[in-house]
């Protein structure tokens, strides 16, 4: 059975070795064991908070085989992007320009480098490994983070953003990095990439531009790419946008892949989960239905995937294997969104 859980130090190897998987593009989870070790005690750190506004924290979760105890995917939300470091993204925005002595009309577009979604909380480190895909996992992996914000509000913002990955090619080519980036920083975008990545983004104040970027001016290949997702990331895109996020013309600075948008209690599995008490035993076998549920717990959350029937005098039936998975005993609650 598949689990999603709060990531430990035990899970180190196997992130790591999840990492050399990712190829480029994917800076939240950096080919560093270093850096993914202080990734593992942030997200520690972050679970252990017991109060205040929202800030940097990035809680990590993982999802484990059950079976053979490999950690097979990861993925995270950070509570509040920008509250200590500069959270950068470009806006594309259109302008209009008329002559009337030559009665030529043009609207251009033209990129933008802002902080507008400082204090947004972000979902991202979204990664699982190509033997696991299929069988729902990348859902699991990937919805489970929203009905663990709608079992802790307060920890997160009012905005949720999702960074997508954007266009390059095998050989860690990005067209939109070679047209604009290459030009400010001077390094390839592998390396850009993983400094980003590593947690160092003051570069980017330093030496990214902060005048408008005419998107006429960049190669045919980087206006191509602009606000374009990476082939492997269409699934995710595909799964956010039925959740209700919107790519509202925001890019990523690297790369052009678009970032996208929702009210945080617009998001469909936070807006359309609730929570029911349990009952453990075997369940009736008539209209059973797919859902996500999770235990209410902080530290120990726990979410999995499950076939279920409708509840029953307001109660959900679950079998012994799903309640052990969520280590949850009869009486508990639980928290479900059916699909």
């Amino acid at each position: 059975m598949m689990v999603i859980r709060p990531v430990n130090m035990d899970d180190l190897d196997d992130i790591v070795a999840l990492a050399a998987k990712t190829g480029s593009g994917l800076t939240t989870l950096p080919h560093s064991e270093e850096h993914l070790r202080d990734k593992i005690e942030g997200s520690l750190k972050a679970f252990d908070k017991s109060s205040g506004d929202p800030l940097d924290e990035c809680y990590l979760f993982v999802l484990e085989n059950t079976q053979t105890g490999k950690v097979v995917g990861t993925s995270g939300i950070v509570a509040a992007v920008g509250s200590t470091q500069p959270f950068y993204t470009y806006k594309l925005n259109t302008e209009v320009h008329y002559s009337k002595s030559m009665d030529i009309y043009r609207k251009l577009n033209f990129l933008t480098l802002t902080n507008d979604f400082t204090n947004t909380s972000e979902i991202c480190t979204l990664f699982l490994s190509p033997d696991s895909r299929g069988g729902g996992n990348g859902l699991l992996l990937s919805k489970s983070r929203f009905l663990f914000i709608a079992q802790h509000p307060n920890r997160f913002g009012d905005r949720v953003v999702a960074e997508m990955r954007g266009i390059s090619d095998q050989n860690g080519h990005s067209p939109f990095w070679e047209s604009v980036g290459r030009h400010f920083f001077g390094v390839d975008f592998d390396t850009a990439d993983k400094e980003n990545g590593e947690g160092n983004n003051q570069f980017i104040a330093e030496l990214m531009p902060h005048h408008p970027v005419y998107v006429p001016m960049l190669s045919p290949e980087a206006q191509a790419a602009l606000g374009q997702v990476h082939p492997q990331t269409r699934p995710a895109l595909k799964m956010l946008k039925a959740e209700g996020f919107r790519y509202t013309g925001y890019v990523d600075i690297f790369d052009g892949g678009p970032t996208i948008e929702s009210p945080t209690d617009e998001v469909r599995s936070i807006k359309e989960s609730f929570e029911l008490p349990i009952e453990i035993g075997t369940t009736p076998s008539d209209g059973k239905m797919h859902a996500l549920l999770c235990n209410t717990e902080l530290k120990s959350f726990r979410a999995c995937l499950a076939k279920l029937a409708p509840p029953i005098d307001n109660k959900l039936y679950i079998d012994p294997e799903t309640a052990g998975a969520l280590n949850v005993q009869a009486g508990d609650k639980v928290r479900i969104r059916y699909y």
